[in-house]
């Protein structure tokens, strides 16, 4: 599977911030929360969720912007990326998927910060960043907070809900309860 394939299934793995508490352990109140709980605390946890980026992905598909969180994504990947080589190949990856004038999946950034093809020869991690943030701006600022209200959201959220509410799942956490508490 080719990098762009790669973006394009999103196979990528999640993105890690940790929120710690004041001795530098993961915070307890992030722990606690999963799936449509904690991906409404934030864009930034949506995007830490692999289910939670695969749902916003399906939501962004219908408003026909899906490829701000793929740039997004592969700006992420894009980091991590070690050696020139590797570098060049990806960045003009992502310059010609997403920001050259012919891009097959362009993102809407401001003209002037679009980077010129000359650039592309001398990559460094954060090359992407200006741009990433005003995508990531953008979807936080506008997809963001309709996706919180979407069919797509709410839908799962009922689901997970159901699920935390049938007997099996009430009986697993007497199970658990029993065993913790004595």
């Amino acid at each position: 599977v080719s990098w762009s394939e790669a973006l394009l299934l999103g196979v990528f793995p999640p993105i890690r911030r940790e929120i710690n508490d004041s001795e530098g352990h993961p915070s307890s109140s992030h722990q606690a929360l999963k799936g449509t709980s904690k991906w409404a605390t934030s864009l930034e946890s949506l995007l830490e969720d692999p289910e939670g980026v695969k749902r916003f992905r399906e939501f962004l598909k219908k408003e026909f912007s899906e490829e701000n969180v793929l740039f997004w994504l592969a700006c992420e990947e894009f980091k991590k990326t070690q050696g020139k080589k590797q570098m060049q190949e990806k960045a003009k990856e992502i310059y010609v998927t997403f920001l050259s004038s012919k891009a097959s999946s362009q993102v809407n950034v401001e003209g002037q910060s679009r980077l010129s093809e000359t650039i592309l020869e001398t990559p460094h991690p954060l090359m992407f960043q200006k741009l990433q943030d005003q995508i990531f701006n953008l979807m936080k600022y506008d997809s963001y907070s309709r996706f919180l209200k979407s069919d797509i959201f709410l839908n799962h959220k009922k689901s997970e809900e159901q699920e935390e509410n049938s007997p099996e799942a009430q009986t697993a956490a007497k199970r658990a309860s029993r065993i913790y508490n004595t």
